[in-house]
């Protein structure tokens, strides 16, 4: 039940609405932009109550604006029904009927790097932000939005909004108050620096400006964000995390990296999460990092004394994190800093902090080229999301992956990637369990060697290095023989042996 602790003006309470109300305020042909990243800190109670008036008949269809992908009681439920007709600027494989209406035509997807997207809002570039809804912990006595663990675009949205819904969520800590640090740069020619010179900075507000008279409903809700434990690290990534390790002990031997570790980023899944954890065994200490999302092995890291200051957009609430969140909250409030997904992700910001960027790809090709969104080039399995953010202005940029996938059946390291999400001037370092490939100042013919030698798995170099040979025979700078790539894949991939 909402209290005072929650809404902290007697005028809030006169706002409170069922979620059928909440959602006949969203008409069609809206752009509705919704808080959360993630899937964190996502309103839930008024899309699921859209998705059965739709159901029951209600004509709507709307475009969803986000930070990132957000849970089922958005994506899914409404793209279950037909009520999405456009998406941006990011989504997850997760939710099976916003993946089966992008990939059918059917859900105009625009797939943007996350750290454009809010500022483009903020410009005016995409026309309304009709309503936006908004996850809250609790509202102000002046009306202002205390947040709760995921930011994302809500700051831009509720700036912009003709309509603001905000759902308060019991769930949420109350003590989560205070980890935010909402800050908004002014629109060009009055912009200036982001005053962020460490990861731990705080240059903004612990809460979304809004004002009462600007809030047109009050939801409340009680819905967990829909966040599962991530997977234990298996044995490709335990030696991928060595790999990793052993890696940037040598920069440090070789004066490339100073003894106090830069910020590190790191992506988002469970492959990113179990590299992180190998960080627990190494001699690194009082890390800091500058990322996007916090995933489990942040908040492990943090209790094991590792990393002292952590700086999000979001951290994703699964079971355990917020049981070590309860056991010392205090801890976790002092190191963690949630912002803005265009501060989070701002390359201004990652090229002053210097920070080191780990992601993870689909597939990468033998010439350096990366694949984080497309099956097969057409197909889309996820956005880009922020990695182009860091992979294009970190200090050192780093793709990590299993050397195969499939069981072993298919090479993540293929002599083309069927679709170029990070091109070759944008990488630097490949790790697989196999080994490391330093690409940093290589003539394409040479990344091409050390890529195969050190991170193809040994079952395909043979064939990885068959058609470097061939298509060498071109005497180009970049030799690639397009028939003979597509040719050689599509043999493997009939064959099961490889893409």
């Amino acid at each position: 039940m909402l209290d005072n602790t929650r809404l902290r003006n007697p005028q809030l309470f006169d706002k409170i609405v069922t979620p059928e109300e909440a959602a006949a305020l969203i008409t069609d042909g809206m752009n509705v932009g919704v808080s959360g990243f993630t899937p964190s800190g996502y309103p839930k109670k008024t899309t699921i109550a859209l998705a059965k008036a739709i159901k029951e008949g209600k004509r709507c269809r709307i475009n969803i604006w986000s930070g990132a992908s957000v849970g089922p009681e958005i994506e899914e439920e409404l793209a279950a029904v037909g009520a999405i007709k456009g998406r941006m600027p990011y989504y997850a494989a997760s939710n099976k009927s916003m993946k089966k209406g992008i990939n059918e035509g059917k859900i105009e997807y625009v797939d943007q790097h996350l750290s454009h997207f809010g500022q483009q809002v903020d410009y005016g570039f995409f026309g309304d932000v009709d309503v936006a809804i908004i996850e809250a912990t609790a509202i102000t006595a002046e009306g202002n939005i205390i947040l709760g663990p995921g930011v994302g675009n809500a700051p831009i949205f509720v700036k912009h909004a003709k309509k603001i819904i905000i759902e308060v969520n019991t769930s949420i800590p109350l003590n989560l108050e205070g980890m935010h640090d909402i800050y908004i740069p002014a629109i060009p020619p009055n912009r200036t620096e982001i005053p962020i010179y460490h990861a731990g900075d705080r240059i903004g507000k612990p809460y979304v400006e809004c004002g009462i008279d600007r809030i047109d409903c009050i939801v409340e809700s009680d819905i967990l964000d829909h966040v599962r434990d991530l997977t234990a690290p298996d044995a490709a990534s335990i030696k991928i995390a060595e790999n990793l390790v052993e890696f940037l002990e040598y920069e440090q031997k070789m004066g490339r990296l100073p003894e106090k570790m830069l910020p590190l980023q790191s992506g988002v899944g469970s492959i990113a999460n179990a590299v992180l954890l190998g960080l627990a065994k190494s001699r690194f200490e009082n890390l800091e990092m500058y990322s996007e999302i916090l995933q489990d092995s942040v908040f492990r890291l943090i209790k094991l004394g590792k990393i002292a200051k952590a700086s999000g957009c979001a951290f994703t609430p699964s079971p355990s994190v917020w049981e070590m969140y309860k056991e010392d909250p205090d801890l976790y409030r002092k190191s963690i800093v949630l912002r803005p997904l265009d501060i989070s992700n701002h390359p201004e910001v990652i090229r002053r902090l210097g920070v080191i960027a780990m992601n993870t790809p689909l597939e990468f090709d033998i010439y350096g080229q990366a694949n984080s969104t497309h099956v097969m080039g057409c197909t889309m399995m996820n956005g880009i999301g922020g990695s182009g953010d860091y992979m294009r202005n970190g200090f050192l940029t780093i793709f990590s992956t299993p050397s195969t996938a499939k069981c072993g059946s298919i090479s993540s390291v293929v002599p083309m990637v069927t679709h170029a999400d990070h091109t070759e001037h944008d990488t630097m370092v490949f790790i697989t369990e196999q080994g490391v490939a330093d690409i940093r100042g290589l003539s394409p013919v040479k990344r091409a060697k050390a890529i195969i030698n050190n991170c193809a798995h040994p079952d395909f170099r043979p064939q990885l290095l068959e058609y470097l040979r061939f298509a060498q025979q071109k005497n180009a700078h970049m030799p690639i023989d397009l028939a003979h790539c597509f040719d050689m894949q599509k043999k493997f991939y009939e064959t099961g042996t490889m893409l």
